[in-house]
């Protein structure tokens, strides 16, 4: 039989790469001359860039950027030189988890260092940049970003602006005079599993804003201010940012990457099983195994057991989810087109008591789900 292991992480437990050594140990407890493909896959969130690096055969490029308040931080990328591709987590320069808790307000964040680093991969020759945005500090609408590669944005007086959240509204004009030669050169894709728009009630600063440390009278300012953004960009770009699915994705960097990249918004796991050259992988497979932390109703939203189910329904190849919890019924697991779901948990324990325990339970599912074929 041939099985192919398709996981995501299993957040703060098990990275892809554990999640599938562990079913491979359990199947081969029992089936030991099965042949199985090892592919573990991402979603553009925390992780992904290890993931990548698995596919691409890049390596990591370390430099020094500014953080999302401006200070200097080491951080780094995914550069292929033969394929001339980079992958670059926003995450690790302008994300949320760089910051301690009395420091998180997008008022005063910045994505200049995404920037700094998407400059970095320009000047080493990338043909391809691929961001993964997950995990903002930010509601700058990519203004920080674009200013590390030569926009300037200009108050009424034509002075230069900070390029913080809190700036936004005080927009007056873009001067594209400066901006990097090689930047309409590139091909940029933005993963993106959202699909807020730029501005309004379901945009970026209030369905966002708060868990960034915005108080509600800062996200009506910095909602105000994208607005300002959206119609600057319309003005001068006749773009219609407030039109296009996700642009409201981290703290509207979605737009700002269309407005000021020319990039595209894609699908995170779609993404990477291209990289992964994952559908043609598949190709035989008896059962295809998955699993994430937790099933429930938001994997129908562009995670990757949907990402995975999308490509085995096309070659009617059944899957099969290990989970740390299932928290889906009998009709949403047809929805989801699941073959068999199961949650790892052995006992009533607590969730540190589960974690820990994660691989021994995960090699023990896989062990009876091949006793069970």
């Amino acid at each position: 039989m041939k099985f192919v292991i398709a996981p995501d992480k299993y957040k703060d437990s098990l990275t892809g790469f554990e999640f599938c050594n562990c079913v491979e140990k359990g199947i081969r407890q029992v089936l030991n001359d099965a042949e199985i493909v090892k592919m573990p896959l991402a979603d553009g969130g925390d992780g992904t860039i290890d993931v990548v690096q698995h596919y691409i055969k890049g390596s990591k490029v370390q430099l020094t950027v500014k953080d999302p308040l401006f200070r200097p931080i080491t951080t780094s990328y995914l550069y292929s030189e033969e394929e001339k591709i980079a992958y670059i987590e926003m995450a690790e320069a302008s994300g949320l988890k760089i910051l301690a808790k009395n420091e998180r307000n997008c008022m005063y964040t910045t994505t200049y260092g995404t920037g700094e680093l998407i400059l970095h991969a320009l000047d080493k020759g990338a043909e391809e940049i691929i961001l993964g945005i997950g995990g903002s500090a930010t509601n700058d609408g990519g203004i920080g970003m674009a200013t590390a590669l030569g926009f300037k944005f200009l108050d009424s007086f034509g002075n230069e602006l900070k390029p913080t959240g809190e700036n936004l509204q005080h927009i007056y004009s873009i001067d594209k005079s400066f901006v990097h030669h090689r930047l309409n050169e590139v091909s940029v894709k933005v993963a993106c599993d959202v699909t807020n728009p730029f501005y309004g009630e379901n945009g970026a600063a209030y369905i966002y804003g708060a868990q960034k440390g915005a108080s509600p009278s800062e996200i009506k300012f910095l909602d105000q201010g994208l607005r300002n953004l959206a119609k600057l960009v319309e003005d001068i770009m006749d773009l219609n940012l407030q039109e296009v699915s996700g642009a409201g994705a981290a703290g509207g960097f979605g737009g700002g990457a269309i407005a000021f990249l020319n990039g595209q918004l894609e699908s995170g796991i779609n993404m990477v099983k291209h990289l992964a050259n994952f559908d043609e992988a598949i190709i035989g497979a008896d059962w295809i195994i998955t699993g994430e932390g937790q099933l429930d109703g938001q994997t129908l939203s562009g995670k990757t057991i949907d990402g995975v189910v999308q490509s085995a329904k096309q070659k009617s190849i059944p899957v099969a989810a290990f989970c740390g919890s299932v928290a889906i019924n009998q009709n949403l697991q047809e929805n989801l087109g699941i073959s068999y779901a199961t949650s790892i948990i052995k006992g009533i324990c607590t969730l540190e008591e589960a974690m820990a325990a994660s691989a021994d339970n995960l090699t023990f599912a896989s062990y009876n789900f091949a006793k069970l074929l």
